[in-house]
């Protein structure tokens, strides 16, 4: 029987890692979190979807096309049977054809974990439940970086936080990988 549920790993690729292009704060813990999440689905023989960036614009800084950068992290590496999609935009639906894939697999719930909180993660989880998906967003399985605005500096920990306050009820149930495992 064909579940559907599938999780979504977003992003989660080298350069966000120590001695990639875009070193996110708590990358190594939130892959971590994700391999822990990732396990599950293939125990119970559930979908897991990568989603892959990698940048066309021509002042991009990382996830440059053929490098070692875009390699999706080996703590998250898909197996060949699954399924990855490549992207050019924060949101995982934009010019994809991840919906026709969600939607051809009868995949209703979405359990959603990855890089960058703040960017991709927001976009996908409003894009996601906008398409009518009822999204479940794993806050310990993503990790962000520091932010400026307005000459002040915001501090990774708050922006992460704030993003998935912000997500949290409206666009997806927001819990812990410890809550999701044992509910």
């Amino acid at each position: 029987m064909k579940s559907n549920k599938a999780l979504l790993v977003i992003d989660i690729q080298n350069d966000y890692f120590e001695g990639g292009k875009m070193q996110l704060d708590s990358s190594l813990e939130a892959s971590l979190k994700a391999k822990q999440l990732i396990e599950s689905f293939r125990n119970k023989n559930y979908p897991v979807i990568y989603i892959q960036h990698i940048a066309l614009k021509p002042d991009a800084t990382f996830f440059l096309p053929d490098t070692t950068g875009t390699d999706i992290h080996e703590n998250v590496k898909p197996l060949d049977s699954e399924k990855i999609f490549i992207k050019h935009f924060p949101n995982s639906f934009k010019d994809t054809e991840l919906l026709d894939y969600l939607s051809f697999n009868h995949i209703l719930d979405l359990t959603i974990c990855g890089m960058m909180t703040h960017m991709c993660i927001d976009a996908t989880s409003r894009a996601a439940k906008d398409f009518g998906f009822n999204c479940t967003l794993i806050g310990d399985a993503c990790a962000t970086k520091s932010l400026e605005y307005n000459g002040r500096k915001i501090n990774s920990v708050d922006v992460h936080n704030s993003f998935l306050a912000a997500l949290n009820k409206t666009y997806a149930n927001v819990i812990s990988t410890e809550e999701y495992l044992n509910h």
